[in-house]
């Protein structure tokens, strides 16, 4: 089992109310996102992102590709948060054990970047750092 995650920086009232409407509360969120990431076969990537009308949603894209792109199967999002599945990213570590490399990455989420991120994508906007 994971440590609890110790979260960089909080998120916004306002990126904290969308992921309770989401996904529930943040566990929610997390377990979503663990279940894209183990359903990735393969290279890839998966994604937090708001969609069109505003809501959160999850997905996931093979290889290099991302919800930015018109993708047959993934819903048009401008991407707030992204993980690498590929294996390079977590092999020498974890081995096949993606699903541990997932629950640590959550340590590392910089969450007042991504409540930024949020906040841009909201108005329609990719966010650039």
């Amino acid at each position: 089992m994971a440590a609890e995650p110790e979260f960089r920086g909080p998120t916004s009232a306002e990126l904290n109310a969308a992921i309770s409407a989401s996904f529930g509360s943040m566990d929610g969120l997390m377990e979503a996102f663990g279940r894209a990431a183990a359903g990735r076969f393969g290279s890839g990537w998966v994604w937090l992102g708001v969609k069109p009308d505003g809501q959160l949603a999850i997905t996931s894209t093979a290889n290099e590709d991302n919800p930015l792109m018109s993708l047959e199967g993934v819903e048009p999002m401008i991407p707030i948060l992204g993980l690498d599945v590929w294996e390079h990213a977590y092999y020498l570590k974890y081995h096949q054990r993606r699903h541990e490399y997932v629950d640590a990455w959550w340590n590392v989420v910089d969450w007042v970047k991504v409540s930024a991120h949020y906040t841009a994508a909201k108005e329609g906007k990719a966010f650039e750092d």
